[in-house]
């Protein structure tokens, strides 16, 4: 087995084991079958590596191959890159509202770790700036018991959050949706407005923010799981490409 074929196998490895952890601790999403095939991609360029398969291959389909990679590999490092650069936003101080994103509720009501993240973030920024009003925002999935807004609400009330503090937007499911109904109960052209989200979906939420109009828009970056992390960002990745193709 040469160095190649080797590097392939370990890949395809790498990404099944991958997948089948983070199917096994509940992401929440069937995302995850992505790493599956990514496995199977990479199982299949061992196999031909290991066959001699490659040197047989006739010049223009290797050329081609390879432009298509590298292309696909350069275009998901700098979104990757773009992604990253909102990591360390932490919004200012004294905005006139924040938008708090939902993600998914559990069964039982409670938030996900994902959502807990971002509602904990929003709760310390409102405590330290009383006069902010926040906006949650969520529809409800076919898996969720109620609107992530209004499981948003009742935590942040639970925080020590007045409810005269906070509204309601509980009909979007998609990013651009909560985007663009949580812009009519506040004056996106007028208000200084914060954007909170889980780091990895920031950036994106500020890009389609600002083409809906916001001209006044930051960020406040949620920590999130380092084991979700690839997943996610990989996901990121694909919508953002998404993002920058529609208006979605």
């Amino acid at each position: 087995m040469n160095i190649l074929t080797a590097i392939w196998l370990v890949s395809a490895i790498l990404s099944l084991l991958y997948g089948f952890l983070i199917f096994s601790t509940g992401s929440g999403s069937s995302f995850f079958l992505v790493w599956f095939l990514i496995s199977g991609f990479f199982a299949f360029c061992s196999f031909l590596s290991f066959q001699h398969r490659w040197s047989h291959t006739p010049g223009v389909f290797r050329l081609c191959f390879l432009l298509v990679m590298g292309t696909a590999a350069a275009s998901l490092v700098l979104c990757g890159i773009l992604i990253l650069t909102a990591f360390p936003d932490r919004g200012e101080e004294g905005l006139d509202c924040v938008i708090v994103l939902g993600c998914q509720v559990r069964p039982d009501g409670e938030p996900s770790r994902s959502l807990l993240s971002r509602l904990d973030t929003a709760a310390a920024y409102l405590k330290k700036n009383p006069d902010t009003s926040v906006i949650v925002s969520g529809g409800q999935g076919s898996n969720e018991p109620c609107a992530e807004a209004e499981a948003m609400a009742a935590y942040l009330e639970a925080c020590g959050i007045e409810g005269g503090r906070i509204r309601l937007e509980s009909l979007s499911s998609t990013t651009a949706e909560n985007l663009r109904n949580s812009f009519r109960l506040c004056h996106p052209s007028d208000d200084r407005i914060g954007i909170v989200t889980s780091n990895y979906h920031l950036y994106r939420s500020l890009f389609i923010a600002k083409r809906l109009g916001g001209n006044h828009i930051c960020g406040i970056a949620a920590p999130s799981l380092p084991l979700y992390l690839p997943n996610n960002m990989l996901r990121e990745i694909l919508a953002l490409f998404h993002s920058f193709l529609t208006r979605g």
